[in-house]
């Protein structure tokens, strides 16, 4: 595993990211792979843990450029290949940027564009989550609507109960997931997951807004690093 830097020197749950380089990984965060489970029309439904990765440091590198040989992990290949990994992702609160879905009875749910990585949780083949939304006065479809909110991996959706209380997020373990999405041409890489609100520092110094549910970008092509724009679903052979 190749190292890049300084390590931090306490014992903070973190994740760094090195300038034009990979994602280091503080404070022994638990590393697992997941794949997506889809229902037979191809449609995201949940995640199953694959297995638990082990790793012998404290501290690692997971790839960012997205041509690493033993991804997760970064081996230096974006050294080689010039990897430019400027980050444009805003700092600013998401709550300053989110739009409410109208319609919802006896639950308001809103939507960050920004964060948004098309991950697919977030509707039925034939119906869209603003048309759940719309007939959340049924207490099934308004059950079904929180469920599809709190599997959205980015975080971009979330949802109150009463007017006026903080966001109601599911219970989520710190640690890092590696996922494989199930499209219609076969498994893909798709993002970092990570959950339970483990602080991501850029390579400028500023820090994102730290968040229960992240997704970060491991493909390199993303125009919202280091956040995961859903770009992945496009580019062919970054895998």
């Amino acid at each position: 595993m190749a190292i890049f830097g300084r390590r931090p020197n306490n014992d903070e749950k973190k994740i760094t990211i090195i300038k034009n380089g990979p994602y280091l990984v503080h404070g022994k965060v638990p590393l697992v792979y997941k794949t997506q489970v889809v229902s037979e029309f191809g449609e995201p439904l949940t995640w199953k843990k694959d297995r638990v990765i082990t790793t012998e440091e404290e501290d690692y590198y997971l790839c960012r450029c997205g041509q690493s040989s033993c991804k997760p992990f970064c081996d230096g290949t974006h050294r080689k290949i010039a990897f430019d990994g400027t980050e444009s992702a805003s700092e600013r609160l998401t709550a300053n940027r989110r739009i409410e879905i109208p319609g919802g009875t006896r639950l308001t749910v809103r939507k960050d564009p920004t964060l948004c990585m098309d991950s697919g949780f977030c509707g039925m083949r034939k119906r869209s989550l603003s048309q759940f939304v719309a007939a959340s006065g049924d207490t099934q479809v308004r059950s079904l609507v929180i469920a599809m909110v709190e599997r959205c991996p980015s975080g971009a959706l979330t949802y109150t109960i009463e007017p006026g209380e903080p966001d109601i997020e599911p219970d989520l373990p710190r640690q890092i997931a590696a996922t494989t999405e199930i499209t219609s041409e076969g498994p893909i890489q798709g993002p970092l997951c990570v959950t339970g609100e483990i602080r991501v520092e850029r390579s400028d110094g500023l820090k994102l807004e730290t968040r229960n549910r992240v997704t970060l970008c491991n493909c390199g092509h993303s125009a919202n690093r280091p956040l995961c724009d859903g770009t992945h679903r496009h580019k062919a052979g970054h895998n």
